[in-house]
């Protein structure tokens, strides 16, 4: 069975829809983004917290929004915060060197 991985940012503009780009297609896993901001392209919602196995974050603050806001959902769910502050363009390359080598250890 795929591991499915949940990339999360603001607006799901820039930095979690890169690493969905990147990372869908891989043998072994399954990708999704979404933001947990209200006027996010893709706004999280309690399914893909539910689907998901791994859930990344950009930021600490990030991880503070998912708590307050899917806190019981989040039972059992590995979240991990990514460190990668809002200030790439989306597929830019550094950013995609980044999210490569910080989630390295949880791909297959």
């Amino acid at each position: 069975m795929p591991r499915r991985l949940l990339f999360l940012c603001s607006r799901n503009r820039l930095r979690s829809p890169t690493a969905e780009e990147i990372f869908s297609g891989r043998p072994g896993i399954e990708v999704d983004s979404a933001g947990l901001n209200p006027d996010a392209e893709v706004p999280l919602s309690l399914e893909q917290v539910e689907w998901a196995d791994v859930i990344f974050v950009m930021e600490k603050g990030h991880r503070e929004k998912l708590n307050r806001r899917f806190g019981e959902a989040l039972a059992g769910k590995r979240v991990r915060v990514l460190g990668i502050p809002d200030n790439y363009a989306f597929m830019d390359p550094d950013l995609v060197r980044l999210l490569e080598r910080k989630c390295a250890a949880w791909l297959p």
